[in-house]
């Protein structure tokens, strides 16, 4: 999966959603955590776009954000408060 055109100032808190034959993957992370992500990337040359690729061989390294969907409202508070 290739997230495209994330504008990481823009947002305090970004969803990323993963879909499978077989499950649903819901990612949390906050634009603080985007920005120090060593998979993000610029999108274009010098642009404020970037991009976060989330492979079978990465995958492992985003169980931490992930939630479950009926705790996506509570993932996003908690992290919000937690980064004021």
């Amino acid at each position: 999966m290739n997230y495209q055109q994330i504008k990481i100032d823009v947002a305090d808190m970004f969803i990323f959603i993963g879909v499978w034959i077989d499950r649903i993957t819901y990612w949390v992370m906050t634009n603080e955590e985007i920005k120090t992500n060593r998979y993000l990337s610029h999108q274009h040359r010098g642009g404020i776009e970037y991009q976060i690729g989330i492979t079978d061989k990465n995958l492992p390294e985003f169980k931490e954000y992930e939630v479950l969907p009926e705790h996506l409202g509570d993932a996003v508070i908690s992290k919000r408060k937690s980064t004021k």
